[in-house]
């Protein structure tokens, strides 16, 4: 088991979410970036932004099957677990 490309994918997985929690918090709020992220933590929605940020993880995941990617594939489930878990402490 090639460990390099499960980190790879976890790194990918990571960055998908933060990508896709920017681009929520810029399109469907009016706050900028930095304001935004402190009104939703203040609210008590910061879990759940990050929660819809992981759906380009699912976008992601399915290319990396197509590509024969199925170890980088186990690195973004791995990291759409880790930040599920994560957003249970937030």
């Amino acid at each position: 088991m090639n460990k390099k490309d499960i980190i790879i994918g976890f790194i990918i997985g990571i960055f998908t979410a933060l990508l896709g929690s920017y681009l929520f918090v810029a399109f469907f709020t009016t706050f900028d970036i930095s304001s935004g992220i402190q009104t939703i933590k203040h609210y008590g929605y910061l879990g759940k932004i990050i929660t819809l940020g992981t759906l380009l993880d699912l976008a992601v995941f399915l290319i990396l099957l197509k590509k024969n990617k199925e170890l980088m594939a186990r690195g973004v489930v791995l990291a759409v677990i880790v930040l599920a878990i994560s957003t249970l402490f937030i």
